[in-house]
């Protein structure tokens, strides 16, 4: 049987779980179907979970159809766990989008939509909540074409909205309207129209193939509540979604997107197999360090729950446990290009405040633990004020991160006040190089940066205008890995990013040692001396070509009532916000324009006694700015601040001596 690794995406509260529910009973894997608002949903398993009502973690379930067997991944719809999301949609073959009949389309729903069509995962959409008071049909088609996307094709007809009897009728052939889509990916298709040779059949062909390349996305509409319309949501599921793909006679190569421990504290990786089979008690490798471990245990997804197997092949879903050192995003078995960052990273900060009784190193290692499950949280340990920061997309997250501290670690934290993740960008170009027995150099190792500044988006690249036979590698690579460390902190204490390194100096004394004698440490270089005098060269490179702070700006989108257009807008020009686009629609004002992140959870707060309530606000990361105004906001150190050369020197040489 067809395996389909199918992801759940939805904007908070369109019903996503609710809707896994009703897949799960309809394919008779559950008895009775759970419910979000009582917390006895069979994916929202965390005690947070249950009492908030949301999708935190992302969770595997499986059901059987006739001709495929389906796992479900279940996702977050807050935007504050996005980054649960992302790491999903690389192990998928195909997505249901979820809308709501009564709110429409939605802030998150937009980023998820450009996402997936970005990446060419093939998604059908289902309008949810027809049952619901205020559903509607043809306005929600509408706002889909207007605001997701134009390649559209309704699968049937919404009937009896707003009451609990409303209904879904399958369109007997492709839908009215389906030629006009189809056709423009189709030439074949247009020339049988023209010809008059059109068969229904070949519509639907035509549909099959263009669902699986991503070009087209048919929509459904139903209720999770009372079923309707699931059915033809289920048919679709298997007919129109492409299977998964992969040789399980071909070598081993799988993708971790999720860690959890198990009841022991060990950890368990939840891989989706690409190519070859996996068995106990083999030994692999996975992560780019070359780390190798032995599985121990492995659990496939089968009828609504996990079962322990022998071995996973190419197509499937595992649990997996013995990869001690295992994290997310890696590659396990054959090395390959796994997914990138599809969303913006996080752009808040907070610092984690212990309570009074919370123990400083369990508080470390708890938080490390959770990193692991969560690579965005982003720890940031400053070993001088002994503290502890998390970066965040959003306020909420601080409430999962403490409770989850609380729930599952017994440890009481509070948070200092939140503030933006800001950048630095090189300015110019700035050079500077220190060599071996020159002062003030006290390395015995030549290293020249030259710094410059890249396109906006490149990241950081280092290169060579030396020889690579220079000298050994194993210092080449100490030099690389520390300008990259080195970056974290700039000038200001941010992270810089958008610049070219180049090695412009190198140098070395190889290995000295005398008769009768050992290696001769005070004659030979070593790796630790590029790493000690790297950092010097670099913040020197840097302060030449000068910095620029930038923080982070989101795009947001406002519908409020004509009417508080007036009070609105001294409002948002105190936030720091700037309209760019003002509309009107009949007695609705829709505003657009840039805030800094800092200030969208004032601008969500405020927004509703400004406008009856009646306002809606959607904001998504959408550039860094440069700081303009006030004071340039600083970021303390956490390293041995090569910023302050004496301070650095006494440090680090103290270290390398000892």
């Amino acid at each position: 049987m067809h395996m389909l690794n199918l992801g759940i995406l939805a904007h908070v509260d369109a019903g996503k779980t609710s809707l896994t529910e009703r897949l799960l009973h309809s394919a008779g894997v559950i008895d009775e179907i759970g419910s979000v608002d009582d917390g006895n949903t069979r994916t929202d398993t965390l005690a947070l979970e249950r009492q908030r009502g949301i999708t935190i973690k992302s969770a595997v379930v499986s059901f059987p159809l006739d001709r495929v067997t389906v796992n479900l991944i279940d996702t977050p719809g807050h935007p504050d766990f996005i980054a649960e999301v992302e790491r999903v949609l690389g192990v998928l073959d195909g997505v249901v989008l979820v809308v709501s009949a009564v709110e429409g389309v939605q802030a998150q729903t937009r980023v998820l939509m450009r996402t997936l069509q970005r990446l060419g995962i093939p998604t059908l959409l289902f309008v949810n909540k027809i049952d619901r008071s205020g559903a509607r049909h043809d306005e929600v088609l509408r706002e889909i074409a207007a605001r997701l996307t134009p390649a559209i094709v309704p699968m049937g007809t919404a009937t009896g909205l707003g009451t609990r009897a409303a209904g879904f009728t399958p369109s007997p052939g492709p839908a009215a309207g389906a030629l006009d889509v189809l056709s423009g990916h189709d030439d074949a298709l247009l020339a049988a129209y023209v010809e008059n040779k059109l068969t229904d059949s070949l519509l639907h062909g035509s549909l099959v193939a263009q669902t699986r390349e991503a070009l087209v996305h048919p929509v459904y509409f139903g209720s999770a509540a009372t079923g309707a319309g699931v059915a033809a949501l289920l048919s679709g599921i298997e007919t129109l979604l492409p299977a998964a793909e992969g040789d399980a006679d071909g070598p081993v190569f799988a993708t971790v997107f999720k860690v959890d421990r198990g009841p022991a504290g060990e950890k368990v990786a939840y891989a989706r197999m690409f190519s070859g089979t996996l068995r106990t008690r083999d030994r692999i490798p996975f992560g780019t360090d070359g780390a190798e471990g032995r599985v121990t245990g492995i659990s496939v997804f089968g009828h609504g729950t996990d079962t322990r197997a022998d071995s996973v092949a190419a197509g499937r879903i595992a649990r997996i446990t013995g990869l001690g050192d295992i994290r997310i995003g890696d590659a396990i078995g054959e090395p390959r290009k796994t997914y990138e960052h599809v969303f913006a990273p996080p752009t808040l900060e907070t610092v984690v405040v212990p309570g009074p009784d919370t123990h400083r190193g369990a508080l470390h290692l708890a938080l490390t633990q959770l990193a692991e499950q969560d690579p965005l949280i982003g720890l940031r340990h400053d070993e001088r004020r002994r503290e502890t920061s998390v970066s965040l997309y959003g306020e909420v997250q601080k409430e999962v991160i403490q409770a989850t501290l609380a729930d599952e670690y017994g440890l009481d934290v509070g948070f200092r006040e939140t503030t933006p993740l800001c950048v630095e960008r090189p300015v110019g170009t700035g050079m500077a190089a220190e060599f071996i027995k020159k002062d003030p150099n006290p390395f015995l190792a030549t290293v020249g940066l030259r710094v410059e500044p890249a396109p906006v988006g490149s990241g950081v690249a280092f290169r060579l205008e030396v020889e690579l036979g220079a000298m050994p590698y194993a210092f080449f690579k100490a030099v690389e890995d520390t300008v990259r460390e080195t970056l974290d902190q700039g000038l200001h204490g941010w992270q810089v990013t958008d610049c070219v390194v180049t090695m412009t100096h190198s140098g070395y004394w190889p290995r000295q040692s005398h008769a009768h004698q050992g290696f001769d440490k005070s004659m030979s270089s070593t790796g630790a001396d590029f790493r000690g005098v790297t950092p010097l060269v670099l913040i020197e490179a840097l302060r030449r070509a000068g910095t620029r702070v930038h923080e982070p700006m989101h795009r947001f989108r406002i519908e409020a009532p004509a009417d508080t257009l007036g009070a609105l807008l001294p409002v948002l020009a105190g936030l720091g916000a700037v309209p760019t686009t003002t509309r009107n629609r009949d007695d609705v004002c829709v505003l657009e324009g840039t805030v800094p992140a800092a200030r969208v959870h004032a601008l969500g707060q405020r927004l509703p006694g400004l406008t009856r309530g009646e306002g809606e606000l959607e904001s998504f990361f959408a550039h860094y700015a440069p700081v303009t105004h006030g004071t340039i906001p600083e970021r303390p150190r956490t390293d041995h601040n090569p910023l302050n050369r004496k301070e650095y020197l006494l440090n680090v040489t103290r270290r390398v001596g000892g």
